[in-house]
């Protein structure tokens, strides 16, 4: 492999069409351009423009007694769609899918409407286009007016449907998030219907973290009651004059929430996290509904 390499480990591998039934070790190189399985007298090269699924976690009933961590990716050739299955340690997996959906996804052009709605309003943002980057857990999209990011701790909900866009009617994302006190919605188009099917997984993929993540935190009703005295008051607020209760007890229920990740010391006073403001929005969310 002449070009920059992103990724080289040694693992094992499945291919749909090597006539075993059994995956074989072998070294697994990944470029921006093709990702190369190779060993036991088997090699494949996959180009990344071929591939249109990327599964993490994911593997095939027939082969679930032979594989742990794994990446799976469909792709296309002459003779129709296959599939390989690529397993290693689990750390390695991880960043191996993290590198492979950077490769698909940095660069891509993309035209985005940030944001289409804010709380329950349509809000008439002109769509822009943008180049979009994945990394450190964010959406960054940066276009000739500036950059901005939507951070994937904060993000609520997302869906694919059809959305008429700087006048035409385009399949897109619309991804919710809450990125202080008010939920939005940004509506994001790319031209490549593969593209934007691997964006989707990728979403997703850190999406489906945050929500274990939040499933394995229990609040107390006296612990939410806090939560949305902060939120209702705003940043910088001191929790102590907005809580009805008594200033020992008020404080206790701060430390659990600082444990739990949902709120923070910031300069100016007592801040919901952008898991605690997820938290919040989902509380109320529920009730409203």
């Amino acid at each position: 492999m002449s070009e920059r390499v992103v990724a080289d480990f040694v693992g094992r591998f499945y291919l749909t069409d090597m006539g075993r039934s059994e995956p074989v070790r072998g070294r697994i190189m990944l470029s921006p351009k093709r990702l190369v399985l190779a060993g036991d007298g088997h090699e494949v090269t996959i180009p990344m423009g071929a591939m249109f699924d990327v599964a993490v976690g994911h593997v095939p009933p027939e082969m679930r007694e032979f594989f742990s961590d794994t990446v799976t990716l469909a792709y296309n050739t002459d003779d129709g769609r296959r599939m390989a299955v690529v397993e290693g340690e689990a750390d390695t997996i991880e960043k191996f899918a993290t590198v492979l959906f950077k490769a698909h996804l940095n660069g891509q052009e993309v035209t985005v409407e940030h944001p289409a709605r804010r709380g329950g309003r349509v809000v008439d943002t002109p769509a822009r286009q943008a180049r979009l980057s994945v990394d450190g857990g964010t959406l960054a999209f940066r276009s000739g007016d500036g950059r901005f990011t939507i951070d994937l701790e904060t993000v609520t909900d997302f869906e694919r449907d059809r959305r008429t866009i700087d006048g035409s009617s385009r399949v897109a994302l619309s991804v919710r998030h809450v990125p202080d006190t008010t939920a939005l919605v940004s509506v994001i188009a790319l031209s490549s219907k593969r593209v934007l099917n691997l964006l989707g997984r990728y979403l997703r993929l850190e999406y489906s973290d945050v929500v274990e993540d939040l499933s394995e935190v229990s609040l107390s009703d006296e612990e939410m009651q806090v939560l949305l005295a902060i939120y209702s008051a705003g940043s910088g607020v001191d929790p102590l004059e907005v809580v009805a209760a008594d200033a020992s007890r008020t404080t206790m229920v701060l430390n659990g929430l600082r444990e739990k990740g949902l709120v923070v010391d910031g300069e100016e006073g007592t801040e919901l996290t952008p898991k605690g403001r997820v938290v919040v929005n989902s509380r109320l969310e529920e009730v409203n509904s």
